[in-house]
């Protein structure tokens, strides 16, 4: 059986390097919303898709991306919708994206939080209970786009609340922590990184976004 080894850098403070080695090929699952989706944009530019690509690329199998996500999802309604996929625990990378639809929404940070957190643990069990085959991705910031501009200040504020909260229980529980959000507010400087619809982020912004978790993963 041929095997692997896959680097994987903790991109948050006080956590070390962590390394795991799993039989190819690995299952990928993506978890999220609209920007795990790749809402306006083609299905190959979405950053999963072009994720697998670059691990196919640098010579490791992987099998997928499988994606649970839908546009407007908040964390509950992702839960309900991991718990009725019935998925196994099998998967060699998981990723976690959610949170920007409790902003949209009003929903405040104290009940995004709880339930952000029962969300990443339910990626580690279904990464094998393996913590270091997970990783989180922050909230964009919409504000920085057409559709967001006449509220970016109010936006920006929240996603910086949300943001530091998935941060704090990432870190907790020892998991990666990938912040693109600083790349997502070049999108009112530079059109090019927003889609079609202005609003999410075009092919080239998730590009940069596959950059950045690549080079946290190793790959």
């Amino acid at each position: 059986m041929v095997k692997f080894l896959l680097i994987f850098l903790i991109v948050m403070p006080n956590l070390q390097a962590q390394t795991f080695s799993t039989t190819v090929p690995v299952k990928f699952l993506a978890l999220g919303d609209s920007y795990t989706i790749g809402e306006s944009v083609d299905p190959k530019d979405r950053w999963p898709e072009q994720l697998a690509t670059r691990i196919r690329v640098k010579g490791n199998k992987i099998d997928g991306p499988r994606i649970i996500g839908i546009t407007g999802w908040r964390t509950d309604q992702l839960k309900t919708a991991i718990e009725e996929a019935h998925l196994a625990n099998e998967f060699g990378l998981v990723s976690l994206l959610i949170g920007v639809n409790n902003q949209y929404q009003k929903k405040t940070v104290e009940s995004y939080a709880p339930e952000f957190k029962e969300l990443l643990k339910m990626a580690i069990t279904l990464a094998e209970g393996k913590k270091e085959n997970v990783f989180v991705v922050s909230i964009p910031d919409y504000g920085y786009t057409p559709f967001g501009k006449p509220k970016q200040e109010g936006i920006t504020k929240a996603i910086d609340q949300f943001n530091a909260a998935n941060l704090a229980i990432t870190k907790k529980l020892g998991v990666k922590y990938i912040n693109i959000t600083d790349l997502t507010r070049q999108g009112l400087d530079k059109p090019e990184y927003v889609a079609a619809d202005g609003l999410h982020p075009s092919g080239k912004m998730y590009s940069l976004w596959v950059e950045r978790i690549a080079k946290a993963l190793g790959i």
